[in-house]
């Protein structure tokens, strides 16, 4: 004890006190001047104008980056008026889609086996390249309804299906249309199938046997009247050429020159009277140029030329001279 009469501390149990203290000092001041090291100097300021309200109003709302993406956007707009102006559009993305279908066949999806179904008049090639499938194609990327629709443009081809078997099978399945007759108009004449489309010019002598069609509206309106010609052979097989007149009915020009103008009406019953006519009474082997059947109820037989005249002197001969005294 001191004098005092209290208990006096010794120097040693003071010491790990300090210790503790100095410790939590040093260590505070350390994480101090750590975290004041990681601390980015302050930017110096610059004083300036507020801006104007517009300009605060744009920057308040204005999207982040929406400047870099406003000019991607023109970027990319003055290249698409480009391509446009300079006509280059098909040519790029022909390129594109060679790219793609370069990566997509070396991936696996090259075709490499096609088959083709019902083709009778165009070649497997014609059938291709109308459905726009060639070398660089890939199985991948080829649209299915695209080749259909394509294929069916074709005035040849009435109706298509195509099919994708992975990885490299192709299968286009065909309907075609058949050449019916030959369309005559305007000096022109051209290959039809049944129901008047026209399949394309006459050139190949291979359709020279088809019945020929005239005038206009007649490759519509060809497949009922020849099937209804063709039940009176007597007729049809000298028949040259069907002459649709005024949209409204059929003259016949026979292969000797001969002109038969139908009725509008009651066709049938015309064809028969002819085929009886000719059966019983050679019509089509005399010396005439025309038979008129527009009216129901007669029958006009213009003579040629050469007819005629012998028929007015035959008559001339026939009259009666007149006798002496008579007036």
């Amino acid at each position: 004890m001191d004098g005092a009469g209290r208990l006096a501390r010794s120097e040693r149990s003071l010491g790990p006190q300090a210790d503790l203290k100095a410790a939590a000092i040093g260590a505070v001041v350390l994480l101090r001047e750590r975290f004041s090291r990681r601390r980015p100097p302050a930017k110096p300021t610059l004083d300036r104008e507020p801006p104007d309200r517009w300009i605060a109003l744009v920057e308040r709302y204005w999207p982040r980056r929406s400047g870099i993406a406003a000019t991607v956007l023109i970027l990319l707009g003055s290249l698409s008026l480009g391509l446009v102006k300079g006509g280059h559009v098909e040519e790029f993305t022909t390129a594109l889609s060679d790219t793609r279908n370069a990566i997509a066949n070396s991936a696996g999806f090259r075709i490499t086996s096609v088959a083709i179904n019902g083709r009778k008049q165009l070649s497997q090639d014609e059938v291709l390249a109308t459905g726009g499938v060639n070398g660089r194609s890939s199985l991948l990327f080829l649209d299915a309804s695209t080749v259909r629709t394509r294929l069916k443009a074709n005035p040849w081809i009435a109706d298509a299906t195509v099919l994708k078997f992975y990885p490299g099978q192709l299968q286009i399945d065909i309907i075609e249309r058949s050449a019916f007759a030959l369309w005559q108009r305007d000096g022109r004449i051209s290959v039809i199938s049944d129901d008047g489309a026209v399949l394309e010019p006459y050139l190949s002598r291979r359709f020279v046997s088809l019945p020929l069609v005239v005038g206009r509206g007649a490759e519509t309106r060809a497949r009922d009247f020849l099937a209804l010609l063709a039940r009176y052979p007597q007729v049809n097989s000298v028949t040259k050429a069907a002459i649709f007149v005024g949209e409204r009915r059929w003259n016949l020009r026979l292969k000797d020159g001969l002109d038969i103008r139908l009725p509008e009406n009651d066709v049938g019953n015309a064809l028969a009277e002819l085929s009886r006519l000719d059966k019983e009474d050679k019509l089509f082997s005399r010396d005439i140029v025309a038979v008129d059947m527009r009216l129901p109820d007669r029958l006009t037989v213009q003579l040629s030329d050469d007819a005629a005249k012998a028929r007015e002197e035959l008559f001339k001969d026939k009259k009666p001279k007149k006798k002496a005294g008579e007036a």
